[in-house]
Order: C-alpha cells, then structure tokens, then sequence
C-alpha cells in the first residue's frame, strides 16, 4: 500500500458522503474559516514557485487543487473536501505537508492547526533554545520574579528579582538550566520533605500534559530516562495517574538570607509562542511584599552603583 493510500483510508471514513453538507452547530464558523484560509493559501502560491508550469488558468493564477493534492501527498477529492470544510480526521503529518506547501509562517501553521484540529501544533523535534526578544523584555520589565521556559523546561530567560530570591541561573552552565533536572537531582534542604512532595507532584501533573505535546523529541525522553534513573522520587510520582493542565500554586520555602517566603506561582502562554511558558512568582504575604521591595531597591541602587547583590537560594521553586 502506498503512503498516499494509507492517508486516505484513514481520514476518508470520516468524512462526510459526497453532497452531504458540512458539520452543523457552532463548527459552521471554523469550517468557514477554513474555508476561507486555505483558498487564500492556494491562490497567492505561484506554480512557479513550485517548479510547475504556467498554463492558462480561468478562475485563479495560484495552485490548482490538483497542484495542492499533488504537492502534499493527498487525493484530489480528499484535498477538495478539506478544502470544503467538511468534517475530517486529519493526521499531523497531513497538515505538516499542506503547511510546506503553502509556505506558511509559523503563526499560519498553528492557526491551520487551530482550525482542523482545534489544538495547536505539537512542538517541533527541535526545541527553541532562546526565549523570544519580546518575551525577555516583559520578563526584565518585572519586579517580581520571573523565568520563561519551553515545553521540556529548560529555563531560556529569568530576571534579576529571580536570581536573588530564588536562583541565578547564569551562574549554571546553558546546557544544565533545565528546571525538573536541577529540582530531582539537587534536592533542596530549604523545604520540608512534605512540602517538597507536594511540590513535585504538582511539576509532574503539569510535565504530563507538556510531555504529551512533543513529537519525538529525543532530549526530551533523555530527560525523562534520567530523571527516572536518577531520582527515586521522580521515579514513584511519574508513574501516579496525576494530571494538571494548569500550573499554579503556592510556594513557600526557606531563604538564607531573608528567611521564610511566600509566593503564589501562575504561568502564561504568550500569544504567538505556543511552545513558551512564562512563569511568574507574585509575593503571597506583607511580609514577602517588603522582602521584594527592598530586593528591588537594592537592586536598582547596584544599577546605578555596581555592587553585587548577593543570590538566592539554590533548589527553590523557580
């Protein structure tokens, strides 16, 4: 059986029969959408582009359906029906070559993906290694800690306020700034041994979902191997059934020098970045309030009067 064939037999039997029209209720809109997007997609995609001829075309001076299904690996009637809106199983694979034929940016790779599959896509095998300039900029904006990481949560950016209450990780090597890794196999002494469970129970539920969003992404199960090897902690909670969509909470620990703190952690997914959680740490107490106050005072003072402000402690929450 050919590739081509296998594609079909399993999207086909989820379409809607020949006349039939397209799904009813809310969908009507995306299907609409989809309507739209991509045969605006075809029409500013020259066949010169592709090394195709130029022949007389009636209605439109871009690709051809059968330009498009020949392009992407796809049948004719099968593209067509997409094409139509109507109501289809469509394999990550599919939609990859349909962006690679329509030379998509990556903000119109995802919103195809939002409209057939109503998720973004899965993370690419390469996972981004910097954090993108605007995002760094917000961070450095805060005066409240803050860090922004990818889906295997490898810490890209951080701001001063972090780096002092909680760790400063420019003081670890770029290849080591991967959060779960410095957590499960540096364990912290600055939390009980209840609190830090708790801690790491929350991490996984949420490392499940992210886990599930990259696509053969080999550092990633490097990571989860080791972690597994490495930590009997992570190796009994990574296998408890715990999920967690949404990373927020409480987290309370130790400081050397500030003694005991309070922060509530939430985490953003900036528009544009699918693949980037920005995490932010928002003082829980007065008494924390002040602490943060008077980190930034000293902090803005060393700007103006370079006097290193001493770090933070290692093995906390962010």
């Amino acid at each position: 059986m050919t590739q081509l064939e296998g594609d079909e037999r399993n999207v086909e039997p989820a379409c809607a029969a020949p006349g039939a029209s397209a799904s009813t209720g809310k969908s009507q809109s995306i299907d609409r959408q989809r309507v739209q997007f991509l045969r605006s997609c075809r029409a500013r995609v020259k066949p010169a582009d592709w090394g195709l001829p130029q022949v007389q075309r009636k209605r439109t001076s871009g690709l051809r359906r059968e330009d498009v299904a020949a392009l992407s690996g796809v049948s004719v009637s099968w593209y067509t029906w997409l094409e139509q809106g109507r109501d289809m199983r469509v394999s990550d694979e599919v939609l990859e070559r349909l962006c690679h034929t329509f030379r998509l940016s990556e903000d119109e790779r995802v919103y195809l993906f939002s409209l057939v599959q109503h998720r973004p896509p899965r993370a690419h095998r390469v996972m981004q290694h910097e954090a993108p300039p605007e995002i760094v900029r917000m961070i450095k904006g805060l005066g409240i800690p803050a860090v922004a990481m990818n889906l295997r949560w490898d810490v890209l950016a951080w701001n001063h306020p972090n780096s002092v209450l909680f760790r400063d990780y420019a003081a670890t090597p770029a290849a080591e700034r991967n959060l779960l890794e410095i957590i499960f196999t540096r364990p912290a002494y600055n939390m009980s041994p209840s609190d830090f469970e708790s801690m790491a129970r929350r991490l996984l539920a949420k490392l499940r979902v992210d886990y599930s969003h990259a696509v053969a992404d080999a550092k990633f199960e490097a990571l989860i191997r080791r972690l597994d090897t490495l930590s009997p902690l992570f190796h009994r909670i990574w296998r408890s059934p715990e999920i967690n969509v949404r990373s927020y909470g409480p987290h309370r620990f130790i400081h050397p020098r500030f003694g005991e703190l309070a922060f509530e952690h939430t985490s953003y997914v900036p528009d544009g970045h699918p693949h980037t959680r920005v995490v932010i740490c928002v003082p829980d107490n007065a008494a924390t309030r002040q602490v943060v106050s008077q980190v930034n005072a000293e902090l803005s003072q060393a700007s103006s009067h370079p006097v290193k402000v001493r770090s933070g402690s290692d093995g906390a929450r962010t």
